[in-house]
């Protein structure tokens, strides 16, 4: 599929889409959405991808919704219609790791797509937050929720509140990123870390990332139990065989996602 706000390469298992408006900051509309949505369902069912990564280049991650897409919007039903429809949900169910390489802003829908990743790598030139307030809305992809189980509730309120914008350095004291780099390097160092985990093998990768996110939503004895289920499973299938065999053959293992 040829897509008109986004681009999108696969090389190496990883798979990375790019925003693609320059000419408006990479601001999200309703065209950006839609195609962001059947990306990540064929990202989805798609065996080559082992990991994502999501960028909008190296002068704008995403400054926030297209002002069209936000004066379209122009009623409760059709607000919470296109909240509960975005996106942002389905790269954060994605069953896959994903990384966010963040340079300049990342506002508003921006941060929250960069919420939805699993990891978060930004250059110095980047500004974050929230600024929704501003606009007497609140963030509605998932901002209130993935921010204060990132950040904590004390700050993730603080910025909530003022809508202040941030800089790197500050996102990653109140681990907002993981890491922050210098701009001319941030593809390396997010193709680095991409490779790294593309080198993983996918089955535990995939249980991984399920058992972290759906154990957070839970009791704790609920979440250990579900863990110990998943790690009796995974002793069941031929990636461990092979990991355990590679390691007392001293040699790189062939893992097959099986």
């Amino acid at each position: 599929m040829d897509y008109s706000t986004l681009t999108f390469n696969k090389e190496n298992g990883i798979g990375t889409i790019t925003l693609n408006r320059p000419k408006q900051k990479n601001a999200i509309n309703g065209e950006m959405i839609n195609e962001l949505s059947v990306l990540i369902k064929a990202i989805s069912v798609d065996d080559e991808v082992k990991v994502v990564v999501l960028t909008g280049g190296t002068d704008y991650f995403a400054a926030g919704a297209d002002i069209n897409l936000v004066q379209s919007v122009d009623s409760p039903m059709k607000a919470y219609d296109f909240s509960r429809t975005s996106p942002i949900s389905d790269l954060d169910k994605l069953e896959k790791p994903s990384i966010a390489a963040i340079s300049g802003f990342c506002l508003g829908g921006g941060l929250e797509l960069a919420l939805a990743c699993d990891l978060r790598i930004a250059s110095e030139t980047s500004m974050l937050g929230q600024p929704e307030i501003n606009l007497g809305i609140i963030p509605g992809s998932g901002g209130t929720q993935r921010l204060t189980r990132i950040v904590g509730i004390a700050k993730a309120k603080e910025l909530l509140y003022t809508g202040d914008i941030i800089n790197a350095a500050e996102a990653h004291r109140i681990n907002l990123v993981n890491k922050v780099v210098p701009v001319d390097s941030l593809m390396d160092e997010v193709n680095k870390m991409a490779k790294k985990i593309a080198s993983k093998p996918a089955l535990a990768m995939k249980v991984t990332k399920v058992v972290v996110n759906t154990g957070i939503n839970m009791d704790l004895e609920s979440a250990l139990r579900m863990e110990s289920q998943s790690f009796a499973l995974l002793f069941s299938t031929e990636d461990k065989t092979e990991g355990v065999a590679a390691f007392l053959e001293k040699r790189k293992p062939n893992f097959k996602g099986k």
